[in-house]
């Protein structure tokens, strides 16, 4: 009978490990501002949904942020969490 509260600790573990690391549906939103010619759009926005762990989608959501040079025009990308 040494062997039953061994189960229920390891239970309790799995239990919680599984809350822990939830994973959901979240928003990356990505503030864009252009400059380079005149006539571009002063700012715009794109957003996009990533579904992981809270973490790991606040990491692949700011990994786009950051500067682009396209033929003379320069885009800046500031991306978050939504």
């Amino acid at each position: 009978m040494k062997l039953r509260p061994v189960i229920l600790l390891a239970a309790a573990f799995v239990c919680m490990m599984s809350y822990s690391s939830c994973v959901k549906k979240y928003i990356c939103h990505c503030d864009i501002k252009y400059s380079g010619y005149p006539g571009l759009p002063d700012s715009t926005y794109k957003e996009f949904d990533v579904t992981d762990s809270k973490s790991n989608a606040k990491s692949t959501c700011e990994k786009e942020s950051g500067s682009r040079t396209d033929n003379g025009v320069t885009s800046v990308e500031n991306c978050y969490l939504y």
